[in-house]
């Protein structure tokens, strides 16, 4: 999500030449042949992403840090930065509004009242199950594919997965 948020400002046919050009360039390797086929398989799916951000009435960027947390575990606001990428000052923002519209709470940390924890409320706990619920289905182009080439395709990622650092 946090490389969607960026590339959800990036108008679709200049992504479509990145992707283009990187294809071009890394045509001779199968590995990069398959990334650049992932990257389109995601980038299609921004839209995805937005409908639902329309549909729970965030910015993609609440709806980026929604995803990011869990329910009864709070999230020091710099760790939030932090899994978004982005200024500890651009968090404030995001958290302010989810907070206006009761989806997150501040509380200060136990240990060290200056650090500021965010807590989903029940609303949040709530909106953040139905965000997970559409984002976790998979995308049509995989659901259209034979049982035999879900399987192969979930195993070969999981076997890409098992090799990241």
């Amino acid at each position: 999500i946090n490389l969607c948020l960026y590339r959800l400002s990036m108008p679709s046919s200049t992504m479509r030449e990145m992707a283009s050009a990187a294809h071009t360039r890394r045509r001779e390797s199968p590995a990069d042949q398959a990334w650049a086929l992932l990257h389109r398989l995601m980038f299609s799916q921004r839209r995805r992403f937005l409908a639902l951000a329309a549909e729970l009435d965030l910015h993609p960027a609440q709806t980026g840090a929604l995803m990011q947390m869990e329910p009864d575990t709070p999230v020091p606001m710099h760790e939030l930065a932090t899994l978004l990428h982005c200024d500890n000052s651009n968090v404030t923002g995001i958290v302010d509004r989810l907070e206006a519209r009761g989806i997150v709470a501040r509380r200060p940390d136990e240990n060290d009242r200056r650090i500021k924890q965010i807590v989903l409320t029940p609303l949040g706990v709530e909106i953040l199950g139905r965000a997970r619920a559409s984002m976790s289905a998979a995308p049509d182009a995989f659901k259209r594919l034979p049982l035999a080439d879900q399987r192969a395709l979930r195993d070969i990622l999981r076997s890409a997965v098992g090799n990241m650092p």
